[in-house]
């Protein structure tokens, strides 16, 4: 580790930050970081180790989904205030706090269909408007809502998963 591997590292994380959430290209990443594509595989490994980002992976399960990251987040919501200042994204604020929340004591997968999967629940996460229209004819599928006090049905505050830490 060097002074121009911890730059390196820093702008990745900025990457990260500033995205919406960061669905992750290696070949682009390289080009913007001028870090050798294999390079910044290790690099995403070692900042998830070090508890700076969540990985998360599709669902669709066998060797097909090995290694196969869907998107990035930092690992808290406090960070993108820290690296991105007043370039952050509401929604990926949203998901990074619900991935943090729930990553302690659940195994988080990407939904084709929505968000989050864990388990057999299937979550998509949104502002008060958010509908129900993504997760329609899903089983067990729940919207998560942000700016609402209370929910209903198959609607769950942001909030309450606060509650799960």
């Amino acid at each position: 580790m060097n002074i121009a591997t911890s730059r390196k590292l820093k702008q990745l994380l900025y990457i990260v930050a500033k995205s919406a959430p960061f669905k992750p290209n290696i070949n682009k990443i390289a080009e913007m970081t001028e870090v050798h594509r294999n390079q910044i595989k290790d690099y995403l490994y070692y900042m998830e180790r070090a508890g700076l980002i969540i990985q998360l992976k599709n669902d669709a399960g066998g060797l097909g989904s090995l290694g196969k990251v869907e998107k990035i987040y930092l690992q808290n919501p406090n960070l993108i205030y820290c690296l991105a200042n007043n370039n952050t994204d509401t929604g990926n604020l949203r998901e990074t706090f619900f991935i943090n929340q729930m990553g302690v004591n659940h195994k988080l997968l990407a939904s084709g269909k929505a968000d989050f999967s864990i388990d057999k629940y299937t979550f998509e996460v949104g502002g008060k408007n958010k509908t129900k229209k993504q997760i329609s004819g899903a089983d067990n599928a729940f919207v998560v809502k942000d700016d609402i006090e209370f929910g209903s049905k198959n609607v769950i505050p942001l909030w309450a998963f606060g509650l799960n830490y």
